[in-house]
Formats: C-alpha cells, structure tokens, sequence
C-alpha cells in the first residue's frame, strides 16, 4: 500500500470513529430525553440554591478561571449580546443579573461596566417611571427617588470597576456625567471632574468642566484661579482648546471686577537665546581658525 493509500484509509477509520462516538451520543440523547425534563425539575426543587446569584458567588470565588480559562472574554462578549436582548425586553431584574455576571467574566473590560452603568443609571428609572404611569403622572419627588435608586447601584459598580481600573479616567468621568445629568447634581459631579481631570490619561475637557462647573456653583474666585492655572500648565495643543479657557478667564475678570493691572497675563514662549561659550570652547574655536588660517 502506497503511502497515500495509507494516509487516506487511516482518516477513514478516524472519521468512521468520531461518527460512530457522535451516533451513540445522539441515539442515548434522544433515549433519555423523556426522563431527563422531570428528573432535572426533581433536582431543582431539592436544590433552590442552583441559581444566577449563586452561579455568580461560584464565579467570583475563581471557578470561572478553572472551567472557563481564557475563554472568559469570549464567554463575556456572548452574554453582553445576551444582556442587549435583556435590555431591549426592559427587563431590569434580569438585567441586573447580567451586567453583574458579565463584568464578574471579564472585569478588564471598561466597556462593560461603563454600558452597564449607563443602562441602569439613565434607562431603567425611565422604565420604572413608565411602569408607574409615566412623567405626566409620577410626582417629582418619585422620579428623583428613582433616579437616586438607580444612579446608587450605577456608582456601586463603576466603584468596583476601579478596583480593577484605579487609574482610569473614563470611569471617574462617568460619575460625574451621571452627577450632572441624571441627578442634576453640579456640586458633586465637579468633585468627579476634578478627580477625572487628575488621572494621566484624562481628556483635556474634564479640566474644563470642572472650572465651567466651579462657575455655576457660584464659585467665580476659585474658577478663576483654577483656570489661570489650567492655561498656564496646558501645552500649545489644538486639542487642548486654550483659547476658550482664556475667554472663560476674561469672562471671570470682568464679572470680578479684577483691576487691568492684575489681570491674567498668558506666558509668552520664549526662544532659546544663544548661551555664552566657555573658555575651553573658545580655545577650540581659536585652534581651528589657526588650523584653517595655515591650511590656505
């Protein structure tokens, strides 16, 4: 037998193998199908323990990395699509479950906890103040009650993401933008901006929001005196829009009051002067006209 003939007979025997084993599966399948539904509603009324809560504590006790390994970001991508079905469903204990589960799967992710966050901060006290009748019928004092309800869980898991991202800016920002827009809440929400602006990768904006909020707590001379020092410290960046700071700092000294003589004066750059040489370079530089006098 030729060595071709040989190759192709030994992956007949293993596909023959593999058909042979996945027959069997299917034939024992479909023979204990009729048994399998009430055997398995016998052990879950024994076991009420067997649920998403406590598949999730297994989780984090670290079974996910001994049974899913490095699949855990694929099986988190899986059931994010999953979690968008929750969520067009409206279904927000579930959805709750989800987001915690796929964060649980793979914290590294920003991604997910940034979604997840938005999804029940700014979406699911809309759902729950349609349940009760909607924003022409549901008094304020409810709605803020719901939008503080939800926005605490929101912080509770963007703190627990910067367990994992300490560092990252995005997270502190989404703080302060649900501060500022769902909660209305401008004091708080500049103390995220700050904290934000703090972090090495932040967007030059978060510096900028945070002096724009000083100003609409009434905080003009601390604004001022922050602003003056964002400008002073921010690069020539057309990213880092230093013009419109400097506006905002004219705009503060006219509403201050700040004598001409006082106001901000923006530091000018200046061109490196040409520094004196020192006695050895100058003795060079001599040497070398010597040289090249003698040379011609």
């Amino acid at each position: 037998m030729s060595v071709g003939n040989c190759l192709t007979h030994c992956i007949f025997l293993r596909l023959r193998s593999v058909c042979t084993v996945l027959l069997v599966l299917i034939l024992l399948g479909a023979v204990m199908r009729p048994i399998e539904a009430p055997a398995w509603q016998v052990v879950k009324a024994r076991q009420p323990e067997m649920n998403l809560q406590a598949f999730e504590g297994a989780l984090g006790q670290g079974l996910v990395v001994g049974v899913l390994g490095g699949f855990r970001a694929v099986m988190a991508d899986f059931l994010w699509i999953r979690t968008n079905t929750i969520w067009e469903r409206r279904d927000r204990v579930k959805l709750n479950a989800m987001v915690r589960l796929v964060t649980t799967l793979d914290p590294r992710a920003d991604f997910f906890w940034i979604n997840g966050a938005r999804m029940i901060a700014y979406d699911v006290p809309n759902w729950r103040i349609q349940e009760e009748g909607g924003y022409a019928d549901v008094p304020n004092s409810r709605q803020q009650a719901l939008d503080r309800e939800q926005a605490e869980q929101a912080f509770a898991m963007l703190a627990r993401a910067r367990e994992f991202h300490p560092n990252k800016a995005k997270l502190y920002l989404e703080v302060g933008q649900i501060y500022l827009n769902r909660l209305k809440d401008s004091a708080n929400a500049a103390k995220w901006f700050l904290l934000a602006s703090q972090q090495a990768d932040a967007p030059y904006f978060a510096a900028r929001i945070y002096g724009e909020l000083l100003r609409r707590e009434g905080k003009n001379i601390e604004a001022y005196d922050f602003l003056k020092q964002l400008h002073t410290n921010l690069p020539d960046d057309p990213f880092a829009q230093k013009p419109i700071i400097y506006d905002r700092i004219r705009e503060l000294e006219q509403e201050l009051k700040i004598p001409l003589w006082q106001c901000f004066q923006p530091k000018v750059a200046v061109e490196t002067l040409p520094v004196e040489a020192s006695l050895e370079e100058q003795v060079q530089m001599l040497e070398k006209e010597h040289c090249h006098d003698h040379a011609h």
